[in-house]
């Protein structure tokens, strides 16, 4: 008889490097379940616990704090131990009262502490639109969900206003929409892929090729200090319109 479900074991040796695990000490580690974020741009909630808040030195005693409900995600209680949790998501821990959120960094994620008016929202990247019965446009986010627009006619500019790799500002835990951001030249954004993950500013140009895929056109970003990056558009997260509406590390 053939094995049914999934696997829920994962060896760490070619676990995704974005993971803050040693990969000779042990032979296994945690297996995230699906949800939300795909598994090489997750971190199950134990990991974050153990080894990332340093709460735990056991993955038991991490199983243990999640299932007393000691740790938010998105506004919400989570229990499950390899719940994934990625990028943009906002963990919360009522009993410290500290809040963070999960950026990218040269060496993968990374939890970015934020102050208490930046608790309520989270940004989602728009991966995908499409117009469904009715005419109501739904947007696919990077998060793995997706969201009904209710427009009267969105062959018109004015009722259409989403664009695919744009950004929308989403409150949590209601997941209502609380704005949204075109990816243009001179908004603020951050690399979330490639050599150059982490890096963030503003964008100065966008190269137009028409026989190229636009997920593939070059992007031109430069930082506070004249510094450039460049990567390619499907690799850019805008954060605002002229100004990161979330709050960042500093640049060296």
């Amino acid at each position: 008889m053939g094995r049914k479900g999934e696997r829920k074991h994962l060896k760490r040796k070619p676990a995704p490097k974005i993971w803050p695990i040693h990969r000779k000490e042990a032979v296994w580690t945690l297996k995230p379940k699906p949800g939300p974020h795909p598994l090489s741009r997750c971190i199950p909630l134990a990991l974050i616990v153990r080894d990332m808040l340093k709460f735990a030195k056991t993955g038991k005693e991490a199983k243990k704090i999640i299932s007393q409900e000691k740790i938010k995600v998105n506004g919400k209680f989570q229990r499950e131990e390899r719940f994934p949790v990625g990028l943009m998501d906002v963990i919360s821990i009522p009993d410290t009262e500290k809040v963070y959120r999960v950026l990218p960094s040269g060496k993968g994620l990374f939890l970015h502490p934020i102050e208490p008016d930046e608790t309520e929202f989270k940004l989602c990247r728009i991966e995908d639109k499409t117009v469904v019965k009715g005419g109501h446009v739904q947007l696919n986010l990077h998060d793995g969900t997706s969201m009904l627009i209710r427009v009267n006619d969105p062959k018109k500019p004015e009722e259409d206003v989403y664009q695919t790799l744009g950004t929308i500002k989403l409150s949590i835990p209601d997941r209502e929409p609380l704005g949204h951001t075109k990816l243009t030249v001179g908004a603020p954004a951050i690399i979330i892929g490639g050599k150059n993950i982490g890096k963030y500013g503003k964008i100065t140009a966008i190269e137009e090729k028409p026989d190229q895929k636009r997920r593939e056109l070059l992007v031109t970003i430069e930082d506070k200090n004249g510094n450039q990056f460049q990567t390619i558009l499907n690799f850019i997260f805008v954060l605002g319109d002229t100004e990161p509406s979330i709050s960042l590390p500093e640049v060296d």
